[in-house]
């Protein structure tokens, strides 16, 4: 009798109730992830990169709600181009361009990326910041700081400073005007592309990250300057992850949950989730999912400290 071959949606059952339009989930998520790249525009614009691929026969379509992102046909091996060795460009989901969006990095500023690696989000801030201001770029784990590093090099990056300070105990002898907390996760939202595993998303995986998680965010709102900027984001769709984190943040400092109004398809945070309660203020975050925008799934929440 020939296996059974398993469900690739069956781990998120769980979540049939919270997620809008389930059908349209599950179908979205059996099938690949286009391929969207980020232009770098410390290096190249959107209208040149195009034009070079458009000359090899390779079209590369805009993504409307997101400038400098651009989607390629299905089998277009556009991560193997010259201009990618070049850092042109840096492919990387469109969903997952989303948190340095409403980061909303400014040239000038002190910024940063407390779990930087591979350096998507680093990158893309140090491109906001047109290379006027001071970002650095935090990655405890000695096995990703070399991808950290080749794609700051590879992009052009001369504002970054790289350091390999454990997030939760970051020191605090500087003020930062922003910071992003793009945290380690059971990566659910990556399903897409290969990303994830059933042991992965397991429960005890959900507590063991969660507690990390939420270290992670408050010494992150420490880190902000008064009147700065705490952008905590995952890639996953457990509440336990994203809701119950951002719950614990306010619990413990005078946090303020920004409402976020992005014009894109996405769901309000949860204002309880399995009995547990969070609050309305929750759904000022914003839940991201493969069917709503051609892309992966995640959450996004932005906070900012009171003066």
């Amino acid at each position: 009798m020939a296996q059974r071959t398993p469900d690739p949606v069956g781990d998120f059952a769980r979540y049939r109730e919270i997620i809008p339009d389930w059908d349209a989930f599950v179908g979205a998520s059996r099938v690949p992830a286009p391929t969207t790249i980020r232009v770098n525009t410390l290096r190249s614009t959107t209208s040149d990169l195009c034009r070079r691929f458009e000359a090899r026969g390779i079209r590369l379509e805009r993504v409307p709600w997101i400038v400098n992102a651009l989607v390629a046909d299905p089998g277009d091996r556009i991560g193997a181009a010259l201009e990618h060795w070049l850092g042109h460009y840096y492919v990387q989901e469109a969903v997952q361009m989303l948190p340095v969006i409403v980061l909303d990095p400014q040239p000038g500023e002190r910024i940063l990326d407390l779990c930087a690696a591979p350096g998507g989000k680093s990158t893309q801030i140090a491109s906001h910041m047109r290379e006027c201001g001071l970002l650095v770029a935090n990655e405890p784990n000695g096995r990703r700081q070399p991808a950290l590093l080749t794609n700051l090099n590879r992009l052009g990056v001369l504002n970054a400073a790289v350091t390999e300070y454990r997030g939760e105990s970051f020191p605090l002898r500087v003020a930062f005007d922003r910071v992003l907390v793009d945290a380690p996760c059971t990566g659910e939202g990556t399903r897409r592309r290969g990303g994830i595993s059933s042991a992965a998303a397991s429960a005890a995986a959900r507590r063991r990250l969660s507690a990390l998680q939420r270290r992670l965010v408050v010494r992150g709102y420490d880190l902000v300057r008064p009147g700065g900027t705490l952008v905590y984001s995952t890639c996953t769709f457990a509440p336990e992850e994203n809701e119950a984190v951002i719950a614990h943040l306010l619990r413990e400092r005078p946090a303020r949950l920004v409402p976020i109004g992005l014009p894109i398809p996405c769901a309000r945070g949860l204002s309880e989730w399995d009995g547990q309660r969070f609050g309305d203020v929750l759904r000022r975050a914003i839940r991201l999912y493969p069917h709503q925008l051609r892309s992966g799934g995640g959450f996004v929440a932005c906070i900012e400290r009171p003066e």
